[in-house]
C-alpha cells in the first residue's frame, strides 16, 4: 500500500505497524504503563491512543519445555487485548516490545506485529463539521479519564 494509491486533500496516510498483545485482565494496566513510557502512543494531536478489547479468554496448553510444567489440559484466562499504532521506527518498536515482556506475566505473551498503515488528518480542514465533538452538545461518550 502507497501514499499515492489513496491521493486525498482530507488525510494523508502513514506507515507502520499495527502491534496487539494479549494480557490477562488483572494485568493490563501494568502492561499498559510499561508500554506508554516508550511509546507515547501519538496520533496528530492526541496521544495515549490505544483500544482495550472486552474481556474474553485466552486458551493455553504449557508442553513442558519451557519454564512451567505440562499442562494437563487446555487452561482457559480471562484476558483483554491491547492494541495501537507504533511508526516505522525498528528502534522504538523494539524498547517497546521489550517492555511488554518485561511488565507480562507470562513467559511466552502473544503478541502481533503487523505492517499497517493509518490515516492522518489534514489540519485545520472540517472544522465547522457538525459531527465532530467540539460542534455537538455534551456529547455522553466522550469523558476523560482523571
Amino acid at each position: 500500500m502507497t501514499k499515492s494509491q489513496f491521493p486525498s486533500s482530507r488525510f494523508t496516510l502513514e506507515t507502520g505497524f499495527h502491534v496487539t498483545v494479549q494480557v490477562p485482565e488483572s494485568h493490563t494496566d501494568r502492561v499498559m504503563a510499561a508500554i506508554m513510557k516508550t511509546a507515547s502512543l501519538e496520533q496528530g494531536d492526541y496521544d495515549s491512543v490505544a483500544f482495550r478489547t472486552a474481556q474474553g479468554v485466552q486458551q493455553f496448553r504449557s508442553l513442558g519445555t519451557g519454564h512451567n510444567p505440562e499442562s494437563p489440559g487446555v487452561v482457559e484466562i480471562p484476558c483483554l487485548e491491547l492494541g495501537f499504532f507504533m511508526p516505522n521506527d525498528p528502534r522504538r518498536v523494539t524498547e517497546m516490545l521489550e517492555a511488554i515482556y518485561h511488565a507480562h506475566p507470562y513467559e511466552e505473551p502473544v503478541i502481533r506485529v503487523q505492517d499497517a498503515s493509518r490515516t492522518r488528518h489534514i489540519p485545520g480542514l472540517d472544522e465547522g463539521n457538525p459531527n465532530r465533538i467540539w460542534n455537538s452538545p455534551d456529547a455522553e461518550w466522550y469523558k476523560p479519564k482523571s
